[in-house]
């Protein structure tokens, strides 16, 4: 199945929705990272939450997350645009915990249950809006729900999810984030709840192969429409040129001491590309200085 987005409205528009698949942005992170399941699962929820709130972003504007628990993954870092461009990972790709007392991913325990959500948009003006929310769980989709409910004053229900393998890679992924409009009714609010309540997992949704229309469906019948669909896509914005930028910050003494190497290598966090530059290249750098 492809990797989408779609965005709508829903119960006589008292309500509005964000759906995707992101099983292939998450294989494709886990891969380039030599991901372990548990790292993989949280960075993939987040991920997943990004590529939804990407989609909430005017043109042009860009979403930054970053998820500091206490676990033993650290800081998880996700960007996201509104063309559905998304790129995440975290300070340790390498966590594999055991299950949890369900039987799941332990991504709590990988996250910790205490810390930070930061959330930064960059909203072309001179200064980044940045929002700070506590972890609550550390589970992702409640702490994102929480995230919703105190700090844009939204009321909304988050789900993420990340089915793996037992060869590590990623049978499905996805989520979705339904949002309470001003003018919902009570009676609108409590259908919501009682159909979030009884509803599957997103991924084992996923997994048997439902399109986000079906799952849609499930979730409002036939009271609702589709405003817009998106492809989701990997996408990193490194490149030589910026790491050539960042190499001449060190100064010039840093610089200097690269010299003493016929090459050297620097790697991008996000996507694992490696970039390399000749002495002479560096020694080119330190003229510009």
């Amino acid at each position: 199945m492809k990797d989408y987005l779609i965005r709508g409205l829903a119960l006589n528009d008292e309500v509005r929705f964000f759906a995707c698949v992101t099983t292939n942005l998450v294989e494709e992170i886990r891969t380039r990272h030599n991901a372990y399941p548990t790292s993989i699962a949280a960075v993939g929820r987040v991920a997943t939450v990004c590529s939804m709130m990407g989609a909430m972003q005017k043109s042009g504007d860009t979403i930054d997350i970053r998820v500091r628990g206490n676990g033993p993954i650290g800081q998880i870092l996700a960007t996201g645009n509104e063309k559905g461009e998304v790129r995440a990972y975290a300070n340790n790709m390498k966590v594999h915990l055991p299950s949890n007392k369900k039987g799941k991913l332990d991504v709590r325990g990988g996250v910790g249950d205490k810390g930070d959500i930061v959330i930064i948009k960059d909203l072309g003006l001179t200064e980044k809006y940045t929002t700070t929310s506590p972890i609550i769980s550390g589970e992702i989709a409640e702490d994102f729900t929480y995230y919703f409910a105190k700090s844009e004053q939204i009321p909304s229900a988050v789900s993420l999810g990340v089915l793996v393998n037992t060869d590590n890679s990623i049978l499905a992924s996805g989520g979705f984030i339904i949002q309470v409009l001003p003018n919902a009714s009570e009676k609108t609010i409590c259908h919501l709840e009682e159909k979030i309540k009884n509803i599957e997992p997103i991924s084992s949704l996923i997994n048997k192969k439902l399109s986000l229309e079906e799952i849609i469906k499930i979730l409002f019948e036939n009271d609702y429409k589709i405003l817009k669909e998106i492809p989701i896509v990997f996408k990193c914005s490194c490149s030589k040129e910026k790491y050539s930028k960042a190499l001449i910050t060190l100064g010039k003494k840093e610089l200097l001491n690269l010299t003493k190497n016929e090459t050297t290598e620097t790697v991008c966090s996000f996507c694992n590309e490696k970039y390399y530059f000749t002495k002479e290249e560096i020694e080119k750098l330190i003229e510009k200085l």
